[in-house]
């Protein structure tokens, strides 16, 4: 248990009153008037202090220790973060660090060509290079349909700008570079079809079955009279 001294303020308000009253009736002219007050006025505290007005002791709680703040650990010390864990299928996670490695490749080229025309090519590979892989490792059965664009299809695309990106920082105008530099330029809308048709080739069969069950549902529902101009008609 702690204990508080708690001081009354009353002693002091005894002396102001004194000094008051000393002004309204007593003179205050000569120094001995004011010697005379101040006794007065010390009388009166000490008396207030002493006898009427006493310090009160107050009894508290011991205040709850608090806990020392932990010092920072040194970096060897603290434990290591925690990293996401990469695929448990070894040909997955070689597929996504394909995709990885070839989509910053596409964004760093994107960065050096100034080409408006190149660039928007390049976004539009990028995008769709992502979307192909990305599609692939979630239907792992679907990996051979990529087996060529990964192998040589997305590798020549990367070769094919990095040399537009090499001539192109040169600075120089020239016969082979303008040349090489406008073959490139005419195969790269080309390359931006061929990379959409591999991303819609991978959904045929999807369409196939949907193409399917679209016709089976058709021919149901003509037979049971529920054709579209059927319920047209009834509505």
């Amino acid at each position: 248990m702690a204990k508080i001294k708690k001081k009354s303020v009353a002693p002091i308000y005894a002396v102001g009153v004194v000094w008051l009253v000393w002004a309204c009736f007593l003179p205050l002219y000569q120094i001995w008037h004011y010697v005379a007050a101040a006794v007065v006025s010390l009388l009166v505290y000490v008396l207030g202090r002493k006898v009427i007005w006493r310090d009160r002791v107050m009894v508290t709680a011991d205040p709850e220790p608090q806990p020392s703040p932990q010092e920072p650990q040194p970096k060897s010390q603290q434990p290591p973060k925690t990293q996401p864990e990469p695929p448990k299928d070894p040909e997955l996670a070689a597929l996504l660090d394909q995709r990885d490695k070839a989509m910053g490749e596409m964004r760093r080229l994107n960065d050096n060509i100034a080409d408006p025309v190149i660039s928007a090519q390049i976004d539009h590979l990028e995008d769709v290079t992502g979307k192909i892989i990305d599609h692939v490792a979630q239907n792992p059965q679907k990996r051979p349909q990529i087996r060529r664009f990964l192998d040589y299809y997305l590798p020549t695309t990367l070769k094919i700008l990095n040399a537009y990106d090499r001539m192109g920082s040169t600075g120089i105008s020239g016969t082979n570079i303008d040349g090489t530099k406008d073959q490139i330029e005419s195969i790269m809308t080309t390359l931006v079809a061929a990379f959409d048709k591999q991303l819609d080739a991978l959904f045929g069969e999807e369409a196939l079955d949907i193409s399917t069950d679209i016709t089976v549902m058709e021919q149901m529902l003509a037979r049971e009279g529920l054709g579209g101009t059927q319920l047209h008609s009834e509505s």
